[in-house]
């Protein structure tokens, strides 16, 4: 073999990181039993109410804490032990899915508090307000609910920015793109056998279980990172807070690319998500119950996952940024096809495709993120990022449940994966910079703070 022969690229890199390794074992567990709550705060709050303004409010409570602490999350992120932050709000997330799991099992016993009463008049007025007047039903148990829930997404704001940038500072800057592939792939793993195995314990034992079983899980994360050992650049001094606070927005502002890739999943997620409707697909449309109903949870990550090892065997991509578009107008489409489906079968293939041309888009985005941020702005560069993308999720979440009280499920769905295409054309006009992007291992992080 000749000299100057490069080595051949190691796919199992970032795995021969102890830390990276530890991390990623536990960041497995923790994803799964957060997919089994989603399947079950769904499947429960349907059952008990039939509203799909219900299910709309769970993307509510769930974007609030995000859209609200984000970026005061970042600043955290980068003046303390990003380690400390995240096994502090996975231990907040297990008392919520504790208290979630009491409320499944005493919901009846539950009684009608003037707060909670006053809780079930302002849900019963939002439900007429979107039409739904005839076979819904609120107990005082639902605003408990939601109320834990927000609980939960308070937790997850902070965990969010602080998980970010902690996973930069595990491996060398050369391993970032192997590692951010495999954390996605392994986000995916479990977000496929999560809401599988939710929607078995569902149907098997119970929904109370699959909050205990989140408890676990909560856990064993953990257990898995409290070892570990790892170096965070102190961030430098501050003029104010304020000044700080809002840093990484004007980081992002002033990066074209990095914009260009929010702004465009953000709009597609906003639009073109159908996962908080699958519920209603489940029970009234494909017949399928609980058990489809973590199926169908599963395929989008089914899809992923799939795709992210494809990612990672493949040659590096050449051209980023068209294959970025080109996978998020690809997302519009198989949304569309899965709001006209009527078959099982169908609907699986369509949410897998749907999940496998998101995961382009968010190996892409976070890469970018990561390489294009100097480690001292990582937490609230990071933040900024959860603001739009995981906001939107949860904020698709609330427009899809109440275009599916006004319109129907289905409509729902097709107009949202459409919306979807036309933003793709959007920002590849706006953000020609997008259409530019090469290859990710050419991307190089801002010399200066912003």
């Amino acid at each position: 073999m000749p000299a100057d022969t490069p080595p051949a690229a190691d796919p199992y890199a970032a795995f021969r990181v102890p830390a990276y390794r530890r991390y990623a074992a536990g960041y497995f567990v923790s994803v799964l039993g957060r997919q089994m709550v989603s399947v079950a705060v769904g499947y429960e709050l349907f059952q008990r109410t039939h509203s799909a303004t219900a299910l709309g409010l769970v993307g509510l409570v769930g974007a609030l804490p995000v859209i609200l602490m984000a970026l005061p999350a970042g600043h955290v992120a980068d003046r303390f032990n990003r380690k400390f932050i995240l096994l502090i709000t996975a231990a907040v997330s297990a008392l919520s899915s504790l208290g979630l799991a009491w409320l499944s099992i005493a919901h009846a016993r539950v009684p009608a508090w003037p707060v909670l009463a006053f809780g079930v008049r302002g849900l019963e007025w939002l439900a007429a307000l979107f039409h739904e007047t005839k076979g819904v039903a609120f107990e005082p148990a639902v605003p408990l609910m939601l109320a834990l829930l927000f609980v939960t997404g308070c937790a997850r704001a902070y965990g969010w920015a602080a998980r970010g940038a902690f996973m930069a500072n595990l491996v060398p800057r050369d391993l970032l793109a192997s590692a951010v592939t495999w954390n996605s792939s392994n986000f995916q793993i479990s977000s496929m056998i999560g809401p599988a195995l939710g929607g078995v314990v569902i149907a098997q034992a119970g929904v109370p279980l699959a909050y205990a079983l989140d408890v676990a899980c909560g856990l064993a994360f953990i257990g898995a990172i409290a070892p570990i050992r790892h170096t965070q650049e102190p961030a430098p001094p501050h003029d104010s807070s304020m000044h700080e606070l809002f840093s990484g927005l004007r980081f992002v502002q002033r990066n074209k690319a990095i914009l260009a890739t929010i702004t465009l999943d953000l709009f597609a997620v906003l639009l073109g998500g159908a996962t908080a409707l699958l519920p209603i697909f489940a029970d009234q449309i494909l017949h399928v119950g609980a058990t489809g109903l973590g199926w169908l949870r599963s395929a989008p990550s089914f899809g992923a996952m799939l795709m992210g090892f494809a990612l990672a065997y493949l040659p590096p991509m050449k051209r980023a940024g068209m294959t970025l578009l080109w996978a998020v107008a690809g997302f519009g489409v198989a949304t569309v096809v899965f709001g006209f489906s009527r078959s099982f079968v169908l609907s699986f293939a369509m949410l897998a495709v749907a999940g496998a041309l998101d995961n382009v888009s968010v190996v892409v985005r976070h890469t970018l993120v990561q390489l294009l941020t100097p480690d001292p702005m990582r937490g609230r560069v990071s933040a900024v990022n959860n603001v739009f993308i995981g906001s939107s999720n949860e904020l698709g979440a609330l427009e899809s449940g109440l275009t599916a009280a006004l319109w129907g499920p289905v409509v729902s769905v097709v107009v949202g994966g459409a919306g979807t295409i036309l933003v793709v054309f959007a920002v590849a006009i706006i953000w020609p910079e997008i259409r530019r992007i090469g290859a990710l291992r050419d991307a190089r992080a801002e010399e200066t703070l912003l």
